[in-house]
């Protein structure tokens, strides 16, 4: 048994009987019993009932972080090997797996863990203190899992070097567990290749959550004239042109983001279609309007303009910013993909500024689809944190 246990106020923990992970420390009435931050601790409700068991950590204000709605459940290797079992099972059903995000947080019941894997490769994020102590338990139970299916891992390599770390009371951190590995990983994706920079990459070092958004653009490209911006390693940019792109410009303001993605135009045979430049969108979008440049296709895929409710209303100036922008060079009859990868900037907000972008631009829209992330990235409905991409391809047309 846990030696301590966390009851809740009485009208408390709404969001954790709808099936939330958080219990939150205004939530709490009294700690009964000794722990240290990050032990395993049961929860119960204000008139004793077990809610489940959770991971302690006092410098967060996410108090709790659940691991299981079992009271009786034991929190041991074993345990953590059957929730990479299960999240594999879900992924061998529902992605490509050559290369894919194999743990997704709360959303595979590891919160505040994330594990992707890069053809042999592993990459790991541990991002809260509970989860932090039985990271190599849970590295070790994948790759058991993986090795049941002939797949054996060469290497991992471990990314926690991310700013949510801090607020836990834990250091930024990277590099190899276990043996050392060359971390510079081909991969293939929609049949592009890329090579992926484990070691110095953006977060785990690719985005695989654009997945199937990528392979979306393909059957709009072909013989097109198309701007991707925000590229970062070439992503939107390679798919429109291996779908037969007669020219390809893909910008970003990251200088070592762009000689990756030239790299990676080379590595496909595109370097003679597919260009790239450093530049910063809100600047060169103006200035390509200015010079009257048309586009068959834009892409927008921006970082998250917003990582908090309070910065909100900015976050969707710069939306509005870059869709009107981007309207006005698409020619008449033609598309726009665009996107938003930030949870606060929810569903509703972000549909309701891309309308006003076209209202201010007299635009008519279209809409051919909408998608969020790749299912290797799955939304737990009770988890609002993991629903976080929205991402639309609009015909954009001339006012009548």
């Amino acid at each position: 048994m846990n030696s301590a246990i966390i009851t809740l106020k009485k009208g408390e923990g709404r969001s954790l009987k709808a099936g939330s992970l958080w219990v939150f420390d205004n939530e709490i009435a009294r700690v009964e019993g000794k722990f240290e931050n990050g032990d395993v601790v049961s929860v119960a409700d204000f008139d004793g009932y077990p809610m489940g068991q959770g991971v302690i950590n006092v410098n967060s204000k996410i108090r709790v972080r659940m691991l299981t709605r079992n009271p009786e459940a034991v929190i041991d290797e074993e345990f953590f090997y059957k929730r990479a079992k299960n999240a594999w099972e879900y992924r061998k059903k529902t992605v490509d797996t050559s290369s894919c995000r194999l743990i997704f947080g709360e959303a595979d019941f590891l919160p505040g863990f994330v594990m992707d894997k890069f053809e042999d490769v592993l990459v790991v994020q541990s991002l809260s203190l509970g989860i932090d102590k039985w990271k190599l338990a849970i590295v070790d139970g994948m790759k058991k899992v993986l090795a049941e299916d002939g797949i054996i891992i060469r290497g991992v390599y471990e990314r926690s070097d991310a700013k949510e770390r801090v607020k836990e009371g834990l250091p930024q951190e990277k590099g190899f567990i276990g043996e050392e590995f060359d971390t510079t990983v081909q991969i293939v994706e929609n049949g592009v290749k890329y090579w992926v920079d484990i070691k110095d990459g953006q977060k785990t070092g690719f985005f695989l959550d654009q997945k199937y958004n990528r392979l979306a653009i393909q059957k709009l490209c072909k013989d097109a004239r198309v701007l991707d911006c925000c590229t970062h390693t070439g992503s939107f940019a390679l798919n429109a042109g291996i779908a037969g792109a007669k020219e390809v410009t893909g910008i970003d303001v990251s200088d070592l983001a762009v000689a990756q993605a030239t790299e990676n135009a080379k590595l496909n045979g595109l370097e003679d279609t597919v260009h790239f430049k450093a530049a910063n969108i809100f600047d060169l979008l103006p200035e390509l309007e200015e010079k009257g440049e048309k586009f068959d296709v834009v892409i927008l895929d921006p970082p998250a303009f917003t990582k908090s409710r309070a910065s909100v209303k900015n976050a969707i100036k710069g939306y509005r910013e870059i869709n009107l922008r981007a309207m006005k060079l698409v020619k008449d009859g033609v598309y726009l993909a665009t996107c938003s990868c930030s949870h606060f900037m929810t569903y509703e907000l972000f549909t309701e500024t891309i309308h006003q972008a076209a209202n201010m631009v007299h635009k008519r829209l279209r809409q051919v689809e909408f998608k969020t992330q790749s299912p290797d990235h799955p939304i737990l409905w009770a988890a609002q944190e993991s629903y976080y991409l929205k991402f639309y391809v609009f015909q954009v047309c001339e006012e009548f």
